[in-house]
Parts: structure tokens; sequence; C-alpha cells
């Protein structure tokens, strides 16, 4: 089972909190905004939900 990670781009500020927090490298940050590049990755913890102050990550199971 796998998930699906939205990133809101206009909600996102570009902090880079989710890309310091993901354990498996998920998210990157480009063009000042965050992006999940290897969103197969994802584990489902949610910690990028969680310390996103913009309330711009959405993890949901596939």
């Amino acid at each position: 089972m796998g998930y699906n990670v939205n990133v809101d781009t206009d909600k996102c500020v570009g902090c880079g909190e989710c890309v310091d927090v993901c354990p498996v490298e998920v998210y990157k940050i480009e063009d000042g905004k965050s992006v999940p590049e290897n969103a197969e990755e994802c584990l489902g913890c949610e910690s990028c939900v969680e310390v996103c102050e913009a309330n711009a990550i959405s993890v949901e199971e596939q």
C-alpha cells in the first residue's frame, strides 16, 4: 500500500521543515516550494504534516 503526498503550493512557504523531518527524503525545495519528489518512498508517518505550520501538506492512503 502506498500514500498520496500532496503539497498545496499556494500555502507552502518553503521553510524546509518537511525536508528536515522526513525519514525517507520524500521532499526537496524547488523554486522556493516543497516538492514531494520521492512520494513513492512515503512511510505514512505524517511527521511532515505535523511540522508544516502552513498546513500545506496532506498524506492519504491509496
